[in-house]
C-alpha cells in the first residue's frame, strides 16, 4: 500500500511539473506577441510624426505672357498686295498703310493696269494669231497715290466688318508703247502690213506721259485681326490728259481710269 502511494505521489509531481512548463511556454509566446504588437504601434506612431517631403512640382513659365492675358494693340503699319479688276482687264498693286487712330488711316498705293479703248475689237488671222485692227499704241496706267481712309460705324458694327470711305490723289504715268513694228512687210498676195509687236518687245520703244490723278472709293476690311488687311473695295479713278493720247488710228483718249474693283491682302510679306 505504501508502495502505491509513493508511485502516485511521484506521478502527481510529474504532471504538475509538465503543466507548469506548458504554462510557462504559453506565457512566453503571449509575451513575445504582445511585445511585437506594441513595437509595431510605437513605430507607426513615430513614423506618422516625421514630416514628409513635398513632391509637388510647380511649373513656372519662362514667358509670363503664356498665362497672363495681354491687351490687344492693333497693327498701325501694314504692307499689302492689291488685285485690281476693271473693264480693261486686271492689274496689280502694292500699298503701305499707317493708322493714325481706329477711325483714320493713310495709305500709299502703287499700281499697274492695262488701258484699252472702247473701240478695240480683237480678231484672229489665218494662223490663229490675235490682233486689233486699227490699234496704234499700247498703254499702261501707273498711278502713285496718297489717300485717307475714314472708318464708318465704328461703334455700331462688330470688329470683323470695318467699312470705310477713301479718297486719294497723286502723280500718274501712262506708258505709251507701239502696237505694231515700224517695218512694212508684204503678205503672199502682195498686200503690205506691219507685224504686231509682243508686249515686252514693245516696251523697249515706249515713252511715258505724266499727269495728276485721283480717286474716290468705298470698301470694307474683314476679319478680327486688324493686322491682316483682307478686304474688298470699289473706287473710281480719273487721270485727265487734255491733249489726249492716240490709242486707235486717228482716235485720242483724254481721260484714263474708270471703275475698279480691288481685292486687298496683307500679312503675306
Amino acid at each position: 500500500m505504501y508502495f502505491f502511494d509513493k508511485i502516485s505521489g511521484i506521478f502527481n509531481l510529474n504532471i504538475t511539473f509538465y503543466i507548469l512548463e506548458a504554462m510557462k511556454v504559453r506565457t512566453n509566446k503571449y509575451r513575445t506577441a504582445l511585445l511585437f504588437f506594441f513595437s509595431v504601434i510605437i513605430y507607426l506612431k513615430t513614423a506618422a510624426q516625421i514630416p514628409q517631403p513635398d513632391t509637388t512640382v510647380i511649373f513656372t513659365p519662362s514667358n509670363p505672357n503664356l498665362i497672363h492675358e495681354q491687351a490687344y494693340s492693333p497693327t498701325v503699319n501694314t504692307w499689302g498686295l492689291d488685285i485690281l479688276l476693271s473693264n480693261n482687264g486686271f492689274g496689280l498693286g502694292a500699298f503701305y498703310r499707317h493708322e493714325f487712330s481706329e477711325e483714320l488711316a493713310m495709305t500709299v498705293n502703287f499700281a499697274i493696269s492695262d488701258v484699252k479703248d472702247d473701240a478695240e475689237v480683237e480678231q484672229y488671222n489665218y494662223y490663229g494669231e490675235s490682233y486689233v485692227p486699227g490699234k496704234k499704241n499700247r498703254l499702261l496706267l501707273i498711278p502713285l497715290t496718297v489717300s485717307l481712309q475714314y472708318r464708318l460705324f465704328k461703334d455700331d458694327i462688330a470688329e470683323n466688318l470695318r467699312p470705310y470711305l477713301s479718297a486719294g490723289i497723286g502723280p500718274t504715268m501712262v506708258y505709251v508703247s507701239p502696237y505694231l513694228s515700224g517695218e512694212i512687210l508684204y503678205d503672199f498676195f502682195g498686200y503690205p502690213y506691219r507685224e504686231k509687236l509682243d508686249f515686252f518687245t514693245s516696251l523697249k520703244y515706249g515713252h511715258p506721259r505724266y499727269t495728276l490723278g485721283g480717286f474716290i472709293g468705298a470698301g470694307a476690311f474683314f476679319g478680327m485681326d486688324k493686322g491682316t488687311m483682307s478686304g474688298l473695295s470699289v473706287k473710281y479713278f480719273i487721270a485727265p490728259f487734255p491733249d489726249g493720247i492716240e490709242v486707235m488710228e486717228g482716235g485720242f483718249m483724254k481721260n484714263f481710269g474708270g471703275l475698279f474693283i480691288m481685292l486687298t491682302f496683307s500679312g503675306i510679306f
